[in-house]
């Protein structure tokens, strides 16, 4: 086990007790060893592993629940959970994480607000691609797609990930192509839904070739809205220099920065993978563009995830055991634009080399400080624990005055040592108490 493991697993697990009182659950927490359920084996589980818990097989009788979005479709409205229990997702997750529904409410959020005459606020909502759900707004992409002359679109099905059946093109003539393979009729229910979107032809490059984010943002409540944004993250890279030449449309190892897609391009190095650490971009982009600039662009790509919730929160369905840790796919333009181009309910939690070990343990490791089944934390709200940064509760937190930055997203994280202040803290406030 590596160092970072063995010390996050003894801090977890600190002052714990190995007996579980019967099924005594109040609410101060739970009481004993906690169960966990999940089918999944990796790192999440290094996790609960090193923190102490213990595995149930049982469907029901666990005190946390680490599922895929298909359990939730299939049993979540037939369960009944006790006070204690935990689970992460809420049930229609796919308000925001299907890519048809996320730009539905999107861009009713902003109709909303120039209904309303809150123009400013509906100018923020400007991070999204113009987007078209296909087959049902098929005639209005055609109007748009005739006053875009040459622009270049890609089409994504709704219901995958990993790169799966995305395809860039710009002529009429390959969507054709493309509907007559899927035999496709707008009045038919079997026909597969795909989201067309204005491709962003000017990403920003580094070493000509291009990247997106990953960011991760952790939402305990929707009524009220609560967010913890993780400062670290990473960006994904393609493995051969970009060119928007209609001619090389089809070279997705060019286009796609899916790692699944990356890791089949040839002369791929899977010990050095395709990611840097947010941290190593953020230096990269304050060494070229300056620390302003660079502030700016970090400090938007916040507000962008916390207006995609506030464009949700009203249709999502609160539950108090469930909460939801969101994979942010963003792209940044060469003028320094962030685009956002999806986001993810179950982000992949497999790790491709030993920092991305480390970060996603880490990830996970404090998203159940934050969930604190045991009431480690004695219900106190904190503004940060470990990698996370609360950056809504109710309303926006505002930044600490005295920081030299906006937004602590891509900053340096020693989680370790914050978490070991934030539980000395708590001890001695029992004490006091």
């Amino acid at each position: 086990r590596s160092t970072t493991e063995t010390e996050t697993a003894t801090m977890a697990t600190n002052g714990r007790s190995s007996a579980r009182p019967g099924s005594d659950h109040r609410s101060r927490g739970v009481q004993g060893t906690v169960r966990f359920r999940t089918t999944f084996r990796n790192t999440i589980y290094d996790v609960f592993r090193a923190r102490g818990w213990r595995e149930t097989e049982s469907d029901t009788d666990w005190d946390v629940a680490w599922v895929d979005v298909g359990w939730i479709r299939d049993n979540m409205d037939a369960m009944h959970f006790d006070e204690h229990q935990r689970i992460n997702h809420f049930r229609n997750h796919y308000e925001l994480t299907r890519k048809d529904a996320m730009n539905r409410n999107l861009r009713r959020m902003q109709r909303q607000l120039m209904r309303e005459e809150r123009h400013d606020e509906a100018r923020k909502y400007d991070f999204f691609p113009t987007t078209y759900v296909l087959p049902v707004d098929y005639g209005p992409f055609v109007e748009e797609f005739k006053q875009q002359a040459n622009a270049i679109w890609i089409m994504k099905p709704i219901g995958k990930a990993q790169g799966k059946g995305i395809f860039l093109f710009n002529k009429l003539s390959q969507i054709n192509e493309w509907r007559k393979d899927h035999r496709w009729k707008p009045d038919e229910a079997q026909t597969e839904t795909y989201v067309v979107q204005r491709y962003i032809e000017n990403p920003l490059l580094v070493g000509g070739k291009k990247f997106d984010l990953r960011i991760y943002a952790l939402v305990t409540s929707f009524n009220p809205l609560v967010c913890y944004l993780y400062c670290s993250g990473f960006a994904r890279f393609t493995g051969f220099r970009y060119s928007s030449s209609a001619k090389k449309l089809g070279e997705s190892y060019m286009h796609l920065t899916n790692v699944a897609i990356q890791k089949t391009a040839p002369g791929y190095d899977a010990d050095a993978g395709c990611k840097w650490p947010l941290r190593q971009l953020k230096l990269y982009l304050i060494g070229k563009f300056g620390a302003a600039a660079t502030d700016k662009l970090f400090a938007e790509m916040q507000e962008m995830i916390i207006a995609s919730l506030l464009a949700v929160q009203k249709v999502m369905i609160q539950d108090k055991h469930a909460f939801e840790m969101y994979g942010y796919d963003i792209m940044v333009d060469d003028q320094l634009k962030p685009w956002l181009i999806e986001v993810n309910s179950s982000p992949s939690l497999s790790a491709d080399t030993p920092t991305d070990y480390e970060l996603k343990f880490g990830l996970l490791d404090d998203l159940y400080t934050i969930i604190d089944v045991e009431n480690r934390l004695g219900g106190a709200v904190e503004e940060t624990i470990g990698g996370f940064q609360l950056i809504y509760n109710g309303g926006r937190v505002k930044p600490d005055q005295n920081a030299c930055y906006t937004t602590r997203l891509g900053c340096f994280d020693d989680r370790q040592r914050q978490l070991k202040r934030l539980h000395k803290a708590h001890r001695r406030r029992a004490v006091a108490g």
